[in-house]
């Protein structure tokens, strides 16, 4: 049973090359299939989350860190009555434009693409990976996903300003996205908000204490659970509160988003398309524990010392491998090499997309392979 203003999968846009129906699958159900089916998507296993794979096989991956995001993002669709369909699906994709080493490999290549007026973003680079580079069907060129999975992968976490992104015109960039696109967002931030506590303490980054003093969300259901497992290992009751965290900022969103829906009165998917903002959102209390968190991981986690070393390492191995490539194309495949002449595609453009699609492991064998005369980086 979905909510007036939840998408139905029959009034969907349906696809750029038109499909027969599946006997047993709804399309949203299809794309899912897809998205889990792809290269792009197995890569996931070896990106970088925060923390790479080289110290610990114990940290998340963006590939678990994407599972982690479909589960709650099917829980929060289930609980306010939406298509958990398509939640899920949009969960599955919204990483797969992600290149190696997390968001330092992102800020590089857009540092990088800036120089010839360009840039570089993951949400973009994903729709090309669908749309383009996924060659899996003789029917059709990439995976042939529905309007709304494509829309979702453009917009489920920002706004894109019609006069500057022209070329997505089609993504009715001046409306707002379906809400089952719009919680992936705050799925994502809540998925990695509080793994990140936990892999921090693992990496020996953060401490249980430091985490307990400093979190005012984690001090206070920490005291409840103390309260409640007294004899518990500590390492246990970390746990416990972390699981309880999560749950804390899930049944905020999920009760706030739901007044927001009251009070705006919609009733059906345009009407969530012509507000003015988005609808999903934490409450006051809620937006405020977020945030504290979020600060608290910028200034202790990501910002420490052991995450800018790795972080620097990654951008310097991109930058160079960068500059390899743009001096020496006929190294590139094959099928890299040929689309530089066969679609006059701008070289810098090639080897960006070239380099984004790589994990961790394959960059730093491309490195050591071209790059060997340079400073060895992350080796």
């Amino acid at each position: 049973m979905l909510a007036p203003y939840a998408f139905r999968v029959e009034e969907s846009r349906g696809r750029r090359y038109s499909e027969p129906t599946h006997p047993y699958r709804n399309d949203f159900q299809r794309d899912r299939d897809r998205v889990v089916h792809s290269r792009a998507f197995r890569r996931l296993e070896n990106k970088t989350q925060v923390f790479s794979r080289r110290v610990s096989d114990h940290f998340r991956n963006r590939l678990t860190h994407t599972i982690e995001v479909t589960q709650i993002s099917r829980t929060i669709a289930a609980e306010l009555s939406l298509n958990e369909d398509l939640a899920e699906a949009l969960a599955l994709v919204h990483d797969v434009g992600h290149p190696p080493f997390g968001h330092a490999g992102e800020h590089q290549l857009n540092e990088l693409m800036a120089a010839y007026g360009e840039g570089f973003d993951h949400n973009l680079h994903a729709l090309r990976i669908v749309e383009q580079f996924e060659q899996r069907y003789a029917d059709f060129p990439g995976l042939n996903l529905t309007f709304e999975v494509r829309e979702g992968i453009v917009k489920h976490s920002r706004d894109y300003d019609p006069v500057k992104f022209p070329e997505l015109a089609e993504y009715l960039l001046e409306l707002r996205p379906p809400l089952e696109a719009q919680l992936v967002d705050f799925a994502d931030e809540i998925a990695y908000s509080t793994a990140d506590l936990d892999d921090g303490v693992e990496a020996e980054i953060l401490s249980r204490e430091q985490v307990r003093r400093d979190v005012p969300l984690f001090r206070r259901i920490y005291e409840e659970v103390a309260g409640l497992y007294p004899e518990a290992p500590e390492k246990l009751r970390f746990n416990e509160t972390l699981k309880r965290v999560m749950d804390s900022l899930v049944s905020d969103l999920i009760a706030n988003t739901g007044k927001q829906l009251t009070v705006a009165a919609v009733s059906s998917v345009e009407q969530v398309r012509q507000v003015p903002q988005r609808l999903f959102g934490f409450s006051s209390r809620g937006d405020l524990e977020r945030r504290e968190l979020k600060e608290f991981l910028y200034k202790n986690l990501y910002c420490s010392p052991t995450s800018k070393a790795d972080k620097e390492d990654g951008e310097e191995m991109i930058a160079e491998l960068f500059s390899f490539f743009m001096q020496l194309p006929q190294e590139l495949p094959d099928s890299y090499w040929e689309r530089t002449k066969a679609e006059h595609a701008p070289l810098h453009r090639v080897v960006c997309d070239y380099i984004a699609g790589m994990t961790d492991n394959f960059i730093r064998e491309q490195h050591r392979r071209f790059c060997r005369g340079s400073k060895k980086v992350g080796v």
